[in-house]
């Protein structure tokens, strides 16, 4: 049985991350300052066969309870730092005092470095670090306080943690718009236009509780160890838009985040890349492409290599499709092709943003030449797969494990 803390439970992306980790048969141990939400929320869920779950009421801004959450906590799989709040506030963040801040970033920023202190001794080996971070640290949002400035803090927090502590899994997720009870209150405070949010996300939609539930799922699983000190940004596209035409709401519903994936490998020796089993014919099925040519190309011809894999998969697909390209990662040989390869990753980006109605998705992974494709299954299956419906236009590093046998 595996076990995963999980903080801010009680309310939005926490409480459907509880439920997907108790339904999967995790004993989670439950965090919030919320004890009604949270009691209603522990009886709600299914209990584990060998250990019930644990609930502790603490409020995260204060450093003596956080230091006592490791008292009769059973051995960690994963810590999921959640835990978050927004600016509530009018008041122009340069008119803001220490005291006024002092809340958002103790709670931001402070808490989720306290959190894995608290918890270290707890901590199995290879324990997944999952800290929730935001698109707002990647970008600077306005007229929030200082919200992007403690996510961007935690970004570099995690990215420090991972450096620090390579034994264990340290990754941050960034969700974008998330409709969450956090967001319906900025829209109806009047802080939030919904249409100005849709209009700068490619996919047109805001994402649901349940689909970052999926991707903390992933990152807690030990099938993330290739993603260590990176950053997921699950955000429909939003953090790769730069253009100024606005997009049209989404037409087209998200599939079933379970759907079975119908995987089609195209380019080099397919096989050993083959992430998942093909669903019975006839049953409905979520589309999916990897495409590995651009492995096999030359540095200089990395972007056409790139270009020529989406027309494939746009020729094929019309929508609701996902395509995942494989590229080589390292530097370029010679200065004149170092270009190339920012080319390819911006080719990808781009293609995200003019996709987006249709819900088609792109996504790259940069591997090394040396590696067992079979450590990069479990991360091909979500980024490929339904449960990634909202991940598009991004280019993950992977550092997976090498072959058996090589050095």
């Amino acid at each position: 049985m595996q076990t995963a803390l999980i903080t801010g439970a009680a309310s939005g992306i926490g409480r459907d991350t509880a439920r997907l980790f108790a339904s999967a048969g995790w004993q989670c141990v439950l965090v919030d300052n919320n004890e009604q939400a949270l009691h209603q929320l522990g009886r709600s869920l299914p209990s584990p066969a060998s250990a019930a779950h644990v609930l502790r009421v603490i409020d995260l801004t204060d450093r003596e309870q956080i230091a006592s959450l490791a008292d009769g906590a059973p051995a960690l799989d994963a810590v999921l730092n959640n835990a978050g709040m927004s600016d509530s506030s009018n008041t122009p963040l340069a008119e803001q005092g220490p005291a006024q801040m002092g809340r958002l970033l103790a709670l931001n920023l402070a808490a989720p470095a306290a959190v894995v202190d608290a918890c270290a001794r707890l901590l199995k080996p290879g324990a997944r670090i999952v800290n929730v971070a935001s698109g707002a640290g990647l970008h600077a949002i306005p007229w929030r306080g200082a919200y992007s400035p403690s996510k961007a803090g935690l970004i570099a927090q995690t990215r420090a943690l991972a450096q620090a502590r390579p034994e264990w899994c340290v990754t941050v997720l960034a969700p974008g718009f998330v409709r969450t009870e956090l967001v319906d209150g900025l829209i109806q405070a009047g802080r939030l236009k919904p249409e100005g949010a849709l209009a700068k996300i490619p996919l047109g939609r805001m994402a649901a509780p349940a689909e970052m539930a999926q991707a903390l799922y992933f990152l807690a699983s030990p099938g993330a160890q290739t993603l260590s000190g990176q950053i997921l940004a699950v955000n429909g596209g939003s953090s790769v838009y730069g253009g100024s035409q606005p997009f049209a709401p989404a037409t087209l519903d998200p599939l079933p985040l379970d759907l079975p994936m119908q995987l089609e490998v195209c380019g080099g020796t397919g096989a050993p890349w083959q992430a998942a089993a093909p669903p019975p014919a006839g049953q409905p099925h979520y589309a999916a492409c990897l495409d590995l040519s651009p492995l096999d190309g030359e540095p200089a011809g990395l972007l056409q290599a790139v270009h020529a894999a989406a027309a494939r998969f746009a020729a094929r697909h019309a929508q609701l499709a996902s395509l995942t390209v494989l590229l080589p990662s390292g530097k370029a040989g010679r200065w004149q092709d170092a270009g190339d390869a920012a080319a390819a990753r911006m080719l990808v980006s781009t293609l995200a943003c003019e996709w987006g109605s249709r819900a088609l998705r792109i996504n790259a992974l940069e591997v090394p030449k040396v590696l067992d494709p079979q450590s990069l299954h479990p991360l091909l299956r979500f980024v490929c797969g339904p449960a990634a419906q909202y991940l598009t236009g991004q280019t993950l590093v992977c550092r997976g494990a090498t072959p058996r046998g090589l050095p």
